[in-house]
């Protein structure tokens, strides 16, 4: 009787829950149907693997499958035999095997499919046995007509009316507009990555022109910050650092390319000449310096420097890398699964990854000198008496060691014995120093000859350098590498792309300017969507295609297909400029809503996917430092240059195979925005990192959001954050004559608005409290300010764009 009941009242949700989908409107496959079955039967039913001789990773394929009854009906759930499995109908083996069965809802989901038709995709074709080649994201976008809607008023362009839809669709109300000054903060530090000063503050919400918030994006857009901002998005793309990574980690110097960036950026450079030239930007005709510079976006590639390797074998994984970069950033596919065996979901093969490995193959790695030919055959004179002095220095070293009596040896410091073995190429200008520094005690050889080699480092000119690409005069063969392995060669293979996408232009020796105009073709159906899904990852937390590194048959269906096909069209039709794709997305009424959670929400869209509000994110890591850079009245605003070294925590290369040290920068470099903080593959500057920086090993299409202890740690004690706390406290001391003023000010600097009555309440016994415990301490004020100050730039609100 029991068991009876409890089925009873399954079969009752069921009835209920199938009766509120069917409610809400028409079941999607791509949205609700597809992920359910992705997660309980792909396993045994998908691409691979089909037992039984079932396939289900396809909405063709489950309408075309058989067993002794049909799998699906359309139109006639009950006689479905998927739902008869799912169900657990008495003789029929409940599916899925081996997991938890599926809920109620879950059910209701796929009976109402059925029930209403058995649509899938329009991208997905009768053939099932096409191996993903119909999938939606390979199938080029067509434009779709804006939907219409009840509450017209709510909208404010087209973007909005897609999300309203679907909101209408599931008896939701979108959120109220935030308030002016949580406006100004959001868009303010997601078009530039600044805090908006006081001024800007009161301006915009003392403004009452109908288009003031449209004037204030655009005054944004204009800023040559905005460059800054987005192309911080783009170097962890590109995988940037200044320093070659693997265990010799030395030193790089990569800025140019990443002036470049910002500089495109900021002029607004149509994506699709962003991607040729980054990719191909030597080979195209008569191709200028900035061309050039812009293909170090595949010379960030981590290097490789330690002796006795197989240089081979690591210009072959350079390529490789090349190779699943393109694919990750361009194309949103995980092309380096194809490096060993024929992708395992995907419709391409591994002779197919071959052919895109081709075109990467030919090209060569040279330095760029970006200078006169006077100015670089002066130098090349004192770089070759440098040679010979540092060739001289070197042999007197060995020399030394040599004779060097074991107690002396012990009393040598373990940098200096580490830095000794390395040759003269190995060691950068660091390690040098350091040797010069030590030996000029040891006798007046060496002394004689360390002045010698200063007095010509000081004559030598710095020439800045770029990274780039240069394609060899002679192509290199191309292989296919049986299960991965270089020195397995299979078939000779000659450049070309998969058969799932668009084809390429026929060419007689199709080479790397060729890919590039391939992939920026607006035939492309990847380029586009990929593109405006990260702006919208950027500006929600996640994009409509939430993997947005994957949009390959195994990642997740976009939650809004229409309008990721309408802004794919939208951007192409508006010559690839994205700029006008973030101010359409700013100005829209989805972007402005309020944050704030409501409880009504928490059963019909918990993770907020359907965006009934905004989201509240926590800054970039390289955000939060500009941050308090800006609240402390310190940040320096000057763009571009080499990177700078403000001060980090000892002892940060303890753990490194060769230690360095970092000498912190002084005056106004001391203060830069975090992009310009050089960064050390082996050993990261930490404030970043313990923000979620990437590693700058792998591209990262998308950052990590962690919450640890770590960083409310690091924002109360590290070194910088203290410095700039100490500087906050000295402006507000400065600019405004009583405490409670100050305390307004503080907390507009910091948060953009003014505290509450129980905020400032709070503040002030904080404040009294604190110079009542330090009265008798020197600088008592500044002191307690201090403290103030870190407790403002330690709050969530402050870390947070809401």
């Amino acid at each position: 009787m029991r068991n009876r009941g409890i089925r009873g009242v399954a079969a009752l949700l069921l009835v209920l829950g199938t009766a509120c989908i069917e409610a809400a409107d028409r079941v999607e496959y791509l949205r609700d149907v597809k992920p359910i079955l992705a997660s309980n039967c792909y396993v045994c039913h998908g691409a691979k693997v089909q037992m039984m001789g079932l396939r289900l990773d396809t909405a063709a394929a489950m309408l075309a499958a058989r067993t002794r009854e049909r799998v699906v009906v359309p139109g006639n759930s009950a006689e479905s035999r998927i739902i008869q499995a799912v169900s657990g109908t008495e003789g029929v083996t409940r599916m899925p095997l081996q997991k938890p069965p599926l809920s109620a809802h879950q059910i209701a989901l796929l009976k109402a499919w059925i029930d209403q038709g058995a649509k899938g995709p329009n991208s997905e074709l009768a053939d099932s046995g096409n191996g993903g080649r119909t999938h939606w994201a390979f199938v080029a976008p067509i434009r779709p007509a804006r939907p219409a809607v009840k509450n017209q008023q709510w909208a404010r362009n087209p973007i909005d009316l897609f999300i309203l839809d679907r909101l209408e669709r599931e008896g939701i109300t979108p959120a109220a507009e935030a308030d002016r000054a949580t406006l100004i903060r959001r868009v303010s530090l997601d078009l530039v990555g600044l805090l908006p000063s006081v001024e800007e503050v009161a301006s915009f919400v003392s403004d009452a022109r109908p288009d003031a918030y449209e004037r204030l994006v655009d005054r944004l857009l204009a800023s040559p910050h905005y460059g800054e901002r987005w192309g911080r998005q783009w170097l962890d793309l590109a995988r940037y650092a200044d320093s070659n990574g693997y265990s010799i980690d030395s030193a790089r110097e990569a800025w140019k390319y990443r002036d470049w960036v910002i500089e495109a950026l900021n002029r607004d450079m149509p994506f699709n000449e962003f991607a040729i030239e980054q990719i191909a930007g030597d080979m195209l005709p008569n191709a200028t310096v900035e061309q050039k510079i812009a293909t170090g976006f595949h010379r960030n590639t981590p290097f490789n420097q330690e002796g006795g390797i197989d240089q081979e074998q690591f210009r072959v994984d350079y390529v490789a890398d090349r190779v699943a970069t393109t694919g990750s950033v361009f194309l949103g596919l995980s092309l380096g699964c194809a490096r060993c065996h024929d992708h395992k979901f995907d419709p391409i093969s591994q002779r197919e990854y071959y052919q895109l490995f081709a075109f990467l193959n030919n090209a060569d790695e040279p330095v760029l000198e970006l200078a006169s030919a006077e100015e670089i055959a002066g130098r090349n004179s004192i770089r070759a008496q440098l040679r010979k002095l540092e060739s001289e220095f070197e042999g007197l070293q060995k020399e030394w060691l040599k004779k060097l009596p074991d107690e002396q040896r012990r009393q040598v410091s373990p940098e200096i014995l580490t830095i000794l073995p390395l040759s003269a190429g190995q060691r950068d200008d660091r390690q040098k120093q350091v040797l010069w520094t030590f030996f000029m005690d040891q006798g007046a050889d060496f002394r004689e000859r360390i002045q010698t080699v200063m007095e010509l480092k000081n004559r030598e000119p710095k020439i800045p350098t770029a990274l780039v690409m240069q394609e060899l005069a002679k192509p290199r063969e191309s292989y296919v590498h049986l299960g991965g392995d270089f020195t397995r060669k299979g078939e000779r293979v000659s450049p070309g792309v998969p058969r799932v996408l668009h084809p390429l232009p026929a060419a007689e020796n199709p080479n790397r300017l060729d890919l590039a105009r391939w992939i920026a073709d607006a035939k492309n159906p990847l380029i586009g969507r990929v593109t405006v899904n990260r702006m919208w990852q950027q500006y929600f937390g996640k994009g409509l295609v939430e993997t947005e590194n994957d949009f390959g048959t195994q990642g997740s269906p976009p939650t809004h297909p229409e309008l990721l096909d309408w802004l794919s069209t939208e951007f192409i039709g508006r010559n690839w400029s994205q700029k006008a794709m973030h101010r359409l997305i700013v100005t829209s009424a989805t972007y402005r809503q309020a944050s704030r959670l409501r409880p009504e929400l928490g059963d019909k869209d918990p993770y907020n996917r359907l965006l009934a509000r905004q989201h509240r994110l926590r800054l970039d890591a390289e955000i939060i430092r500009d941050a308090a850079l800006g609240a402390s009245g310190r940040l320096d605003l000057t763009i571009g240059g080499p990177s700078v070294f403000p001060p980090q925590p000892e002892g940060v290369f303890s753990f490194t195979q060769i230690p360095r040290s970092w000498i912190a920068s002084t005056g106004s470099d001391r203060y830069r925005r975090g992009l310009y903080t050089h960064f050390w593959r082996s050993a990261g500057y930490p404030a970043l990192l313990v923000f979620d920086a990437p590693d700058a090993i792998t591209t990262c299409t998308r950052r990590i959001r962690s919450n640890t202890p770590i960083q409310a740690l690091t924002l109360l004690n590290d070194q910088a954050f203290v410095e700039l706390a100490q500087a906050l406290a000295a402006r507000v001391l400065k600019e405004r004559p009583d405490d409670r003023e100050r305390l307004d000010y503080a907390f507009r600097l910091c948060l953009s608005r003014s505290p509450g009555a129980a905020e400032r309440e709070r503040l002030e016994q904080f404040l009294k409290q604190q110079l009542e415990e330090l009265r008798d301490v020197p600088g008592a004020a500044e002191a307690a300010w201090t403290a103030v100050s870190r407790v403002l730039m330690n709050l969530d609100e402050f870390i947070t764009r809401e």
